[in-house]
C-alpha cells in the first residue's frame, strides 16, 4: 500500500540498504523452506532475524507485507534473466539458457516463488508482481519465437499467443516438479524446452 507509513518506511530503509531489513527477508525465506507460509508467524520471523516483534514492525506492518517484500525483492532476479534471454540472439541458445536459468531460480528461491504463486490471487500487490513478471516473460519469449520465424501477432498460431501458452505452461510444470526434487526440476526443464523448439520450428 503506498500510502502505508510501513510501507515509507521501507523505502527508505531499502535505498540505505538496511542489514536489518535483509535479515528479515532472509528469515522469512528461510521459514517458507522449512514451515511454509501458513505456519509461519510474525514471532518467527523476529526470532530469527535476532529482533523483537515491535522492531519488525518498524519495517513491516504484517507477515504478508514481509512476504510482498520478499517476493518483490525474488521476481527481480526473474526480471534480471528475462531480460538477458530477450537479448540473446541465436534462438536454440536463448531457449537453453533461458530454461537453465529457471532452473537455477527455483532450486535457489522454490518456495517463495511457490508462494507468490498461491498468493497472487488473493494478495493484490504480489499478484501485480507475478502479472508483471509473467508479462516480462511473454515478451522474452514472444522474442525468441520470432527470431526463430514465427510470424509476429496474437492469432493462435502467432508468437504472442503461443509465448503466453508456453510461459504459463513452464510455471505450472515447474510449479509441480519443484515440490519433488532437483532431478525433477531438470526433468521439467527438458521437457519444456522440447515443447518450446518444438513450437518454435527449430526440431520437428
Amino acid at each position: 500500500m503506498p500510502g502505508h507509513p510501513s510501507a515509507r518506511r521501507r523505502r527508505t530503509t531499502e535505498r540505505k540498504g538496511d542489514v536489518r531489513e535483509r535479515a528479515i527477508l532472509d528469515t522469512c525465506e528461510a521459514l517458507l523452506t522449512h514451515e511454509g507460509y501458513d505456519t509461519m508467524t510474525v514471532g518467527d520471523i523476529a526470532q530469527g532475524a535476532g529482533i523483537t516483534r515491535g522492531a519488525l514492525y518498524f519495517y513491516f506492518g504484517s507477515k504478508q507485507e514481509v512476504v510482498t517484500a520478499l517476493v518483490a525483492r525474488t521476481v527481480e532476479h526473474l526480471w534480471e534473466r528475462s531480460r538477458a534471454t530477450a537479448q540473446t540472439d541465436e534462438p536454440r541458445q536463448a531457449i537453453a539458457a533461458a530454461m537453465q536459468r529457471t532452473v537455477e531460480l527455483w532450486n535457489e528461491h522454490g518456495p517463495v516463488i511457490r508462494t507468490a504463486i498461491d498468493l497472487s490471487l488473493t494478495v493484490p500487490e504480489i499478484g501485480e508482481l507475478w502479472k508483471h513478471t509473467a508479462d516480462l516473460f511473454i515478451t522474452a519469449i514472444t522474442a525468441v519465437l520470432e527470431r526463430a520465424g514465427i510470424q509476429a501477432g496474437a492469432a493462435p498460431d502467432q508468437a504472442s499467443a503461443m509465448a503466453r501458452a508456453l510461459c504459463w505452461m513452464i510455471e505450472r510444470t515447474f510449479y509441480h516438479a519443484s515440490q519433488e526434487s532437483h532431478e525433477k526440476l531438470q526433468e521439467a526443464s527438458a521437457t519444456c524446452e522440447h515443447i518450446w523448439l518444438t513450437s518454435a520450428g527449430l526440431i520437428t
